[in-house]
């Protein structure tokens, strides 16, 4: 059986686009694993032409559960010409605030153990997305061994903020969101996005098609020290 590598995705702002199109730079909802891969690749130092060190990456199967969606926002760019001065066209850039993910990648588990070595002491600092969008604390959860995607994703304990969890109490979750790549033992068609990884050249950047399947699982416990007591809640209930 594989091991399955989990990471937690979560930083005031992240930005994952399948797609960019001119001056209009998309986010999709969760992380793409072009971009999950491209994270783990820096880390590990690969260098973007490197695509036989890549493709061990690519094959990696990945899943991710959407813990806490954020908030989707949109950024002006205005830029000049380095030699000329003269002005760019204007660019929007979307985001996502506050979002919190619980990503997993299953395979080998030399391959997996390298790469969680790798994010504890990267080569090129990673990032979520964007360089803009630096991680709010370490990537890095667990490496399980002998484990399905499917099952660690719906025993991980759910990575929520604090202040998310306590905004939600009133009306609690009763499950969570999970994109993962589709088996052979899945029944029918899922969705298809082009964030399959091939080569991140600058001269031949190239990505394929790979099927989505989006199922949900219900919320695992919190973690240990997650929730922290606040008097307030008691004079908010009061007033409320």
């Amino acid at each position: 059986m594989s091991s399955v590598l989990v990471l937690r995705l979560a930083a005031p702002m992240q930005a994952w686009g399948a797609s960019s199109r001119f001056t209009r730079r998309t986010t999709e909802s969760a992380p793409t694993k072009s971009g999950v891969i491209g994270l783990l690749a820096a880390a590990a130092g690969i260098e973007r032409g490197d695509d036989a060190r890549l493709a061990p990456l690519a094959g990696l199967r990945f899943g991710v559960r959407i813990d806490q969606p954020g908030t989707r926002i949109r950024d002006f760019h205005t830029a000049h010409h380095a030699v000329t001065g003269k002005s760019m066209p204007l660019s929007e850039r979307f985001y996502l605030a506050d979002a919190v993910f619980v990503a997993a990648l299953e395979g080998d588990h030399t391959l997996l153990a390298d790469l969680d070595a790798a994010l504890k002491a990267p080569v090129y600092l990673p990032f979520l997305g964007r360089r803009s969008c630096p991680p709010a604390g370490p990537l890095d959860l667990a490496l399980h061994e002998d484990a399905r995607l499917e099952d660690v994703l719906a025993q991980v304990p759910w990575q929520a903020s604090p202040w998310y969890r306590r905004s939600h109490r009133h009306q609690p979750q009763k499950s969570l969101t999970v994109l993962r790549e589709a088996t052979a033992a899945d029944p029918g068609a899922g969705d298809t996005l082009r964030d399959q990884p091939v080569s991140f050249a600058a001269a031949h950047r190239r990505h394929s098609l790979r099927t989505v399947v989006t199922t949900t699982v219900p919320i695992p416990g919190t973690p240990a020290g997650a929730l922290r007591h606040d008097p307030f809640d008691a004079l908010e209930d009061e007033s409320s």
